[in-house]
């Protein structure tokens, strides 16, 4: 057995959380997830100010820290906090080792950063040109080849965030690149992992009643996984942390970003459809059962463009006469600007006043103005002038929640493919050893895995009388982005009732495209996908397009999605009343 822990699921997440893995228990290998579409841009910015920099550099400051501890217990670091600069990383760790005295082996893993090649080989986009980042997304076996040599600490820039799990495990275990159905497994184990106490009760829509609060005060501990030679695995976490890993929080990270039933990745695609997940006593979830095929012949990649300058204004509309309020002030900026409009004008408005209001607030409508704009100069003075010119020549009331601020450059996010030949993994050891990673060649997959063993589905009862109920009555949700889609998992909350299996059965029936527009009415128009997921109890959705072109060009006030889920789950529908 092997177990890996994880103490990062962002880059910013709790500082402390590598020493309160290392210490809170046995573990073999602690990985580390800093790396997020959105982050990559981020770190653009650094690389663009210091060449030097690229890297997470809050993983530093924890390995100063942790070095001696990690070193002391046996735990192997993997991370990939390198992000665009894993180089600068691995140098600037073994400067940390050598001040604390400490003999630490640093490896790192490299070969995804395509930038110096993107007009090769096709990355350039015809209207914004030449990306700010583009990274591959490697897998698993840079790592294992790493930490075969002896690596204390391996640190890679753009893998997939499963790979960190799944590195360990292959090198632990000896699988090879054909080992698909051990891939498959430490594939799902490292996705629940990935996002840290995402699969302990963070962002998790049963908190209450499931995860012993109020009463619970403790921070959620990180998780863990105990991950066998087969590829099974229990997810848990240290004993007297916070929060719960259950069927339900592990299914919440399972359902998470995940698109459809076929997961690919660079090591191996993923069948999610044949995932099992059982309780294995307290704060232990079984998941076994996980099938895996080849993977896909290209590898993805991450494409950020500098997109524009972005900028809002945010009014006040209070009491009486709310709309045509708003509609006075839309009318006066539009005529302020004349010609000189930003390119991309978006309009929110939140709902309307209370009538006969207790509390100035409750008596206030919020609109917001965000506008995009190649010029700094019309997102920027060109929103904001007009706006405060207005403050004594509007509508009555008018009030701004905040001083005007200049605009501010955004990204585009784009994925794009490469085939596998395009890119060099290469394991860069701590003696300087450049050592590309040869891959296994690619067999075609043996069988499909579409009629593999799945939940009974009893047909939903059909009792004459229903109740209109919000969804989330004994639904879950959990969602998130990939660039510009939204994810959406939706599925039964597992606690014992009879009706479960008919439960599933009935919101298997009710979610298709139609409902979902109907649930989420912005995704009227785009293109959504449904696929059911009977092992797990429910679906995912995908809705492509809803956030635009990634987080930070999106204007929707949740441009990452992840209040998405909680959206729906407050919707009403009709529920069998036999089934509440």
């Amino acid at each position: 057995m092997l177990r890996v822990g994880n103490c990062s699921g962002f880059y910013g997440d709790r500082l402390s959380a590598m020493r309160e893995m290392l210490a809170g228990g046995d573990l073999d290998v602690l990985t580390g997830d800093y790396l997020a579409e959105l982050t990559m841009l981020i770190l653009g910015k650094d690389r663009m100010k210091d060449a030097s920099l690229g890297y997470a550099r809050t993983f530093v400051r924890q390995a100063e820290d942790c070095l001696g501890l990690a070193l002391e217990r046996g735990v192997r670091i993997v991370a990939n906090a390198g992000g665009l600069n894993p180089a600068g990383l691995a140098e600037r760790l073994r400067e940390v080792a050598g001040g604390l005295g400490l003999g630490v082996t640093v490896a790192h893993v490299e070969g995804d950063d395509l930038l110096d090649r993107a007009e090769e080989l096709g990355l350039a986009d015809p209207v914004l040109g030449k990306p700010l980042t583009a990274n591959a997304y490697l897998g698993a076996f840079g790592i294992a080849a790493a930490l075969d040599a002896g690596a204390d600490v391996v640190v890679t820039g753009r893998v997939t965030d499963a790979s960190l799990v799944v590195g360990a495990a292959a090198s632990h275990f000896g699988w090879s690149g054909t080992s698909y159905d051990e891939l498959a497994g430490a594939t799902v184990a490292g996705h629940v992992l990935e996002c840290g106490t995402q699969a302990t009760g963070g962002n998790f829509s049963g908190f209450v009643g499931q995860l012993r609060l109020p009463d619970d005060r403790r921070p959620l501990g990180f998780p863990l996984a105990e991950i066998a030679a087969d590829g099974s695995s229990v997810i848990t976490k240290h004993d007297g942390t916070g929060g719960a890993v259950t069927v339900d929080t592990v299914t919440a990270q399972l359902m998470y970003e995940i698109q459809g039933p076929t997961y690919l990745g660079p090591d191996v695609t993923t069948h999610l459809d044949t995932v099992t997940l059982t309780d294995d006593g307290p704060d232990r979830v079984r998941v076994s059962g996980v099938r895996g095929d080849a993977p896909p012949e290209q590898l993805k990649v991450c494409l950020n463009f500098f997109g524009g300058y972005r900028n809002s204004v945010e009014f006040l509309l209070t009491g009486l006469e709310a709309d045509a309020k708003a509609a006075w002030l839309q009318d006066q900026l539009r005529a302020a600007w004349g010609d000189r409009a930003p390119a991309t004008v978006q309009w929110t408005q939140s709902p309307p006043p209370v009538a006969d209001a207790s509390a100035q607030e409750l008596a206030t409508t919020r609109l917001r103005c965000t506008v995009l704009d190649p010029s700094p100069d019309v997102a920027g003075k060109g929103l904001t002038a007009p706006a405060v010119e207005l403050a004594l020549a509007s509508y009555p009331g008018f009030t701004l929640t905040g001083v005007p601020t200049p605009a501010s450059p955004y990204g585009v996010y784009r994925p794009a493919y490469v085939q596998r030949s395009a890119v060099e993994h290469v394991v860069v050891h701590a003696d300087g050893r450049r050592v590309p990673v040869v891959e296994d060649p690619l067999v075609e997959p043996v069988e499909t895995i579409s009629a593999v063993v799945s939940r009974r589905r009893s047909a939903p009862p059909r009792p004459t009388a229903s109740a209109r109920v919000p969804l989330g009555t004994f639904v879950h949700a959990r969602s998130g982005d990939k660039g510009g889609d939204a994810n959406l998992g939706l599925w039964v909350r597992n606690d014992g009732s009879t009706s479960y299996d008919d439960r599933v059965a009935w919101l298997l029936e009710l979610v298709d495209v139609a409902t979902v527009t109907q649930l989420v009415p912005e995704a009227a128009g785009l293109d959504v996908e449904v696929h059911p997921l009977p092992h797990l109890g429910g679906v995912n959705v995908v809705l492509h397009g809803l956030l635009g072109e990634g987080v930070a060009a999106s204007t929707r006030i949740d441009p990452q999605a992840k209040a998405l889920g909680e959206w729906v789950r407050a919707r009403l529908v009709d529920v069998p009343e036999g089934l509440l």
